[in-house]
């Protein structure tokens, strides 16, 4: 558990309603932690795939035989799991959020504390860093990702400043982009300012919400009917995403209804908004901002 400890690890089984005998994919496998309690609860006929693209991760696969980890973004769950002769499963679980492992390593820049490349990739094989973000990108373009992904107030300063900044050197290390943003806010509301920069080229690097949609489209034609729908997200993005896809199967708009005024849509949501409790978060702090989303498909 020292690589990621997992967030509501009890209340996902619980909402996977796990059927021992079933098939089961966790699209963000990490450290392992909650893969390793969905294999508990199957029995030998009981089949798990994981999918994770960082290589860091990959390292931890469990030698089981009920267990197949996929070296992949879970952008390919339908494609790969059709090349594994795997057309649908009884439940799937996503959690969105960055893992410990990464936002404690230096090196992968992910972090605010640490002073690292400018790096973000959760695929270290992309071509696509946050130094090629921070550096190429045009003015607007950054003012842009820095409203859409990090809900920066003062998005248009910080962006005219890196731009300003990278003529004269450019900026390669998650310090230089620390000290430049640093000197443009009070120091009461750094930390936060920076949490939002950080986390709004992170998204960029990773095309985080483009991917998530991706999958959440594909989860509807994997799940069996009954097969359960497990997702915990960190930020508003993505909660946003998940609760209007399983309300409405769709991201914008509603969904279309039948002759009867019935709601044409792929889940039903079950239960309400699951949050850690105190008792959680004061063990793991991160998982202070997870929020879990469980929905059934119909």
């Amino acid at each position: 558990m020292t690589y990621h400890k997992p967030v509501l690890l009890d209340e996902a089984i619980q909402g996977l309603a796990i059927n021992p005998s079933g098939v089961y994919v966790d699209v963000t496998f990490g450290g392992g932690g909650h893969s390793k309690a969905i294999l508990d609860q199957l029995d030998a006929d009981g089949k798990l795939y994981g999918f994770d693209q960082d290589s860091d991760a990959q390292a931890n696969a469990l030698e089981d035989p009920r267990f197949d980890l996929i070296p992949v973004n879970f952008s390919f769950l339908k494609q790969y799991l059709r090349f594994k002769g795997v057309t649908q499963v009884h439940g799937i679980l996503a959690d969105f959020g960055v893992s410990s492992h990464q936002f404690d390593s230096d090196a992968r820049g992910f972090s605010t504390r640490f002073e690292g490349p400018l790096d973000m990739r959760m695929n270290t094989r992309q071509e696509i860093s946050a130094a090629s973000i921070v550096n190429t990108y045009s003015e607007p373009q950054l003012v842009s990702i820095f409203k859409a992904y990090g809900e920066v107030r003062n998005a248009h300063k910080i962006a005219s400043t890196v731009v300003k900044q990278r003529e004269d050197q450019s900026i390669h290390t998650t310090k230089q982009l620390r000290d430049l943003v640093a000197g443009l806010v009070p120091e009461r509301f750094l930390n936060k300012i920076l949490a939002q920069v950080f986390q709004a080229i992170r998204i960029e690097v990773n095309q985080e919400l483009e991917v998530l949609k991706q999958f959440l489209e594909q989860s509807v034609e994997v799940l069996i009917p009954g097969g359960r729908l497990v997702c915990i997200s960190y930020h508003s993005l993505e909660d946003r995403l998940v609760k209007r896809f399983i309300r409405e199967g769709q991201f914008e708009g509603t969904a279309a209804v039948d002759f009867y005024g019935n709601k044409e849509c792929p889940f039903k949501k079950v239960g309400g908004l699951v949050l850690p409790d105190e008792e959680e978060i004061a063990i793991n702090n991160r998982a202070r901002s997870a929020k879990m989303r469980i929905a059934k498909k119909l």
